[in-house]
């Protein structure tokens, strides 16, 4: 066999040399270009219809990526694919969210500028995506770290900044009330009088100073002294979605310890109600709405005053009408009425139950301890639902409005001022918690809803049944229903001035500040009087000063006594400035803090549609083409975004809350960034450990599930879950690419199973695409003399029909991203064109055409050389014009009588009723049986069954 005849067999030789051709070729074609209405990007593919797809925004790691980590991406490439050859202007690319703690924690322990490392990561990422032949827009691609994207990252923080939240403005889209405004508007409402100050002060009375308080506390986001999770041994603040159940940093898995801090935060609650009622807008997995749902936790209740001495504080209560059975109160140890101990009794009041006390002498003594104790736990630990409820009596009582009891109040370290109001009303007959704290701490039980008469007590009765024991002078509800008596309750407060409707959020505002060097600068500066200024849009972007040492001074991972100093605080010619913000040169500080991982992926789909804009983050006729709703009364946003379930909450809903203050401010047209949401399974792997629990090269495992496995002769346990170096079971794309090629491991990736399932990664199964891929090589090319095959006589009717019914399956599969079973469907026609000498082109070329979008080197390569000059990237996909081929061979009818079977026919697939009845009348069994019997009904079951009921003559 000669060199040449070497290289015509589809090995993985002949595949790279197939796939480097096609990759340099479509780079040198702009094939994957996606045409923009105006700007630089502009062009006529803008007249076609849009499709705009994302995968979720990929942080470029130092390990590289694992077979795993292009399950998603080869997906959304065969959908842009498709959709290309469906005639779509089709708008797919890829970018990196480069910012973030592990190249920062990288730098701390080796002195290498995090800068160096990201891009070093980009570089390794974007040659191992590129080799796998992914149809990108590569004009399109940067980073979260690149100049001009911090410059627009830090443009809409500052629009976040400048606004605040009107609830009674008629929302922008014309449903509802509420949208973002500009807070100078806010100003000159105040100013004109169109607007009053909630507390009725007159505006014009107010300071200079006083007037930049009131506006600051409106912003959307603001600065506040907040209580945060604070990780020494990464050197930041996290929000509380970054730390374990176990009070640990969900990186690195450092303790996690409470403190009090100035913070960043962004008022994401004000947009709680349209972040869950538009969830019904866009088309997500239900899983992901649920979660989202759950996270914003939305409620429906009461606001109540209790009286409280000479004071009061307000409880939030989803059951009002339980207010009856309320028998003590529960205050956060933080509350601003615990704040100042002169109001707590020297001495335990008359009245107190040894119980109440927690063995302490006095109600200060034991609130002062307490109050210690809960700033040392985190708010994970304290909200833990197995953690014990405890607390100690504040030696104080309040009021029960309703029936005008005084009920003793607690601090708990189960209440947080952040959630809620801080104060918690107890009703422990019918809540599991507060009957436990009830019987802990000998209170009282008070039972306000009815129960079974087999019902011991032993138990909080936490069912429905009607109200009792619930009446005073003015108000009576017993004997109705919770939704009667929670509405009738819930008037009766308003009415008599000690409650209202209410709805409240689990959701909290979103911590906004990391002390770290390596994220986006704030663009604001302070003061001499602490004062925030925005920084002009001139003055953008602020840069990161250089630097060699990025280990925060706080660096012991159990000091939780340390406080947070970023590193920024040590440049000090970068944090102290001279500028000119309006009112002559003066001396303003930086904030040392930096943005969050997540300020840099909250927008990046929107710089997608407009990426070398220098005049604005996105121009809003391409906006308005790539997001705008493609129906009336959609919320817009891209057509299909493809990523793990891992980010069903944070990173969504974070995207979301920017995007629609961004289209409430008129800056686009979109409600929502993502219109149609999936989720993409796991590739997960087994891997081996020897007798010593130690693991081995999950390659070098010899055997199988019947033998028995064994590494170097000795046997192994099997285990299965995630790919990692740790468990020596990584397998990179690169090794695939070098043994079978590239199509081959996007076809193996895409046929292990649905793209929504996780599924366990088998190297020796993926010689099962590359014997397909090379059948589909053969049934074209002739391995000995690289000549092609194909004839161009038409083919024979079984095969027409094959190759129709395919292409209109195959169709549908992708249409529904069922990639698995278009490839299966592809599968069956392949060996059918095998049995066949020579292929006809008819056949051949509608199978190519199919297989292009997950093998699209090899397609290329056969298209060209059956003759055809221009590529294939955007041919329309194969069609069906001859519907006579669709229609099903003939099918068998049973024909009975009296549900015996009496004859068979061969009768059309698609016969009507009444032609199948009139072709079974003629056979001879049931002319016969008619002419001797009477027929009683007869049963058409079109094409495969007729039933005739006949009464013989007697």
């Amino acid at each position: 066999m000669t060199e040449s005849q070497i290289n015509e067999r589809y090995d993985a030789s002949l595949a790279a040399q197939i796939e480097a051709k096609w990759q340099k070729k479509w780079e040198e074609l702009g094939s994957y270009h996606a045409d923009n209405p105006v700007g630089d990007l502009a062009g006529p593919n803008a007249e076609k219809p849009r499709f705009f797809l994302l995968d979720m925004f990929p942080y470029p790691s130092g390990k590289g990526l694992h077979v795993g980590h292009p399950l998603g991406y080869i997906a959304t490439d065969v959908v842009g694919r498709f959709q290309r050859m469906q005639g779509k202007n089709v708008l797919h690319t890829m970018s990196y969210d480069a910012f973030g703690l592990p190249a920062e924690q990288y730098a701390v322990q080796t002195g290498q500028h995090p800068r160096i490392t990201t891009e070093e990561n980009i570089a390794n990422m974007e040659r191992q995506l590129r080799r796998i032949g992914l149809g990108h827009d590569r004009r399109r691609t940067f980073s979260t770290t690149d100049e001009e994207y911090v410059k627009w990252t830090q443009w809409i923080f500052l629009q976040v900044f400048n606004s605040w939240y009107d609830f009674d403005a008629p929302a922008r889209n014309g449903q509802g009330q509420g949208r973002a405004r500009k807070i100078e508007e806010l100003r000159a409402e105040l100013e004109n009088g169109t607007r009053q100050l909630e507390d009725g002060r007159a505006w014009a009375e107010l300071s200079e100073a006083e007037k930049r308080d009131y506006l600051d506390s409106k912003r959307l986001a603001y600065v506040t002294e907040a209580r945060v999770n604070w990780c020494p041994g990464l050197g930041t603040v996290l929000a509380n979605e970054e730390v374990t159940a176990d009070g640990r940093s969900e990186r690195g898995n450092y303790p996690v310890f409470p403190a009090k801090l100035r913070q960043w935060m962004m008022r994401i609650t004000d947009y709680a109600d349209r972040l869950e009622k538009d969830l019904e807008t866009i088309d997500w997995p239900e899983k992901v709405a649920a979660m989202q749902r759950n996270w914003i936790g939305r409620s429906e209740g009461a606001r109540v005053t209790f009286p409280f001495g000479e004071e009061s504080f307000e409880v939030y209560t989803t059951r009002p009408d339980t207010l009856f059975g309320a028998s003590f109160c529960v205050l956060s140890p933080e509350h601003p009425l615990l704040a100042d101990l002169t109001e707590t009794p020297a001495e335990w009041p008359e009245g107190t139950r040894e119980a109440w006390t927690g063995g302490f002498a006095t109600p200060r003594e034991a609130v002062e301890t307490y109050q210690e104790q809960a700033a040392k736990q985190s708010e994970m630990d304290r909200a833990a639902e197995d953690k014990e409820k405890t607390g100690v009596f504040t030696g104080r009582f309040a009021t029960n409005p309703v029936t005008g009891e005084q009920i003793p109040v607690f601090t708990g370290d189960y209440v947080m001022m952040g959630y809620g109001t801080g104060a918690i009303m107890a009703v422990p007959a019918h809540d599991q918690r507060d009957f436990d704290f009830a019987k802990k701490y000998d209170l009282d039980i008070r039972q306000t809803i009815s129960a079974p008469e087999d019902y011991d007590g032993e138990t909080a009765w936490v069912e429905d049944g009607t109200v009792i024991n619930s009446a005073n002078d003015q108000i009576d509800i017993n004997g109705l229903d919770k939704a009667q008596a929670k509405a009738k309750m819930t008037q009766w407060l308003e009415s008599a001035g000690i409650g209202k409707a209410a709805t409240s959020y689990r959701l909290r505002d979103w911590l906004f500040s990391r002390q770290r060097y390596w994220g986006e600068p704030f663009p604001v500066v302070y003061d001499e009087e602490g004062r925030i200024h925005a920084l002009p849009e001139s003055m953008l972007p602020v840069q990161l000063p250089e630097m060699e040492d990025f280990k925060p001074r706080a660096f012991d991972p159990e000091d939780r006594d340390s406080e947070p100093e970023p590193p920024l605080g040590r440049v000090r010619d970068w944090v102290e400035v001279e500028l000119d913000l309006g009112e002559g040169l003066k001396k303003y500080y930086r904030d040392t803090n930096t943005m969050p991982q997540w300020a840099g992926s909250c927008w990046y789909e929107m710089r997608y549609a407009d990426p070398h804009n220098d005049q604005a983050m996105i121009d809003p006729e391409n906006e308005k083409y790539w997001l705008g709703a493609q129906t009336e009364g959609a919320s817009g946003g891209a057509d299909l975004y493809v990523g793990g379930v891992e980010h069903a909450v944070l990173h969504l809903l974070y995207a979301r809350f920017w995007h629609k203050i961004l289209f409430d401010l008129g800056f686009i047209s979109s409600s929502e960034p993502f219109h149609k949401l999936f989720n993409q399974g796991y590739v997960q792997a087994y891997a081996y450990t020897d007798q010593r629990g130690q693991y081995v090269p999950a390659d070098e495992v010899e055997g199988d599930e019947q033998t028995g496995f064994t590494y170097q002769g000795q046997p192994v346990n099997r285990e299965y879950g995630k790919m990692g170096k740790s468990l020596k079971n990584i397998v990179t794309p690169d090794e695939m690419c070098d043994e079978y090629g590239a199509d081959t491991f996007r076809v193996y990736e895409m046929s292990m199973g649905p793209l929504d399932m996780s599924r366990p990664w088998d190297t020796r199964a993926v010689v099962g695409s590359q014997r397909f891929l090379q059948r589909l090589w053969r049934n074209v090319i002739d391995e000995n003399t690289g000549e092609v095959t194909v004839t161009d006589e038409a083919p024979d009717l079984p095969t027409q029909k094959l190759v129709a019914r395919t292409i209109v399956e195959v169709t549908e599969e992708y249409r529904n991203m069922r990639v698995n079973t278009a490839i299966a469907k592809m599968i069956v026609l392949n060996n059918h064109l095998t049995g066949l000498n020579p292929v006809p082109r008819a056949a051949v070329e509608p199978l190519i055409l199919m297989v292009a979008p997950v093998a699209p080197h090899l397609a290329e390569e056969l298209w060209e050389r059956l003759g055809h000059a221009e590529s294939l990237i955007t041919h329309d996909f194969p069609v069906v014009t001859d519907t006579e081929l669709l229609k099903a061979d003939e099918v068998t009818c049973i024909i009975q009588i009296n549900g015996k079977v009496r004859a068979k026919l061969e009768v059309d697939p698609e016969i009507a009723e009444a032609d199948l009845e009139t072709a079974a009348r003629e056979t001879a069994a049931v002319s016969g049986a008619l002419a001797e019997g009477t027929l009683r009904k007869v049963i058409v079951r079109a094409p495969k069954l007729v039933n005739f009921v006949i009464t013989p003559q007697k």
